[in-house]
């Protein structure tokens, strides 16, 4: 199965953040983006500024956009659920621990 997962220009890009109802910096944090302390104390994120400028010439990937449609429910086609227990899986088993 192959999904579409075109590259947003700036635009979509903050308009997917403004239907989440995410800041810049709390739609930052969710992707993994680096914030940093603001001008007038505040957190911001210069990547995701710039990933939304109409005048930065960098865009986030596509399949970096679709994995946030995806965290904010927004992906026309799929969405994030929990993984039901497989027939053939003990009981007991543990999903791995990442770290």
């Amino acid at each position: 199965m192959a999904l579409a997962m075109p590259v947003p220009n700036g635009e979509q890009l903050k308009a997917a953040r403004v239907a989440a109802g995410l800041s810049q910096a709390q739609a930052a944090e969710l992707m993994g983006y680096p914030l940093q302390t603001g001008s007038r104390g505040g957190v911001q994120s210069r990547t995701w500024q710039a990933l939304e400028s109409m005048t930065d010439e960098r865009n986030m990937q596509g399949p970096v956009f679709a994995m946030f449609l995806l965290l904010t429910g927004q992906h026309p086609d799929l969405v994030l659920a929990p993984r039901s227990p497989s027939a053939d899986a003990p009981a007991n088993a543990q999903a791995p621990n990442p770290q």
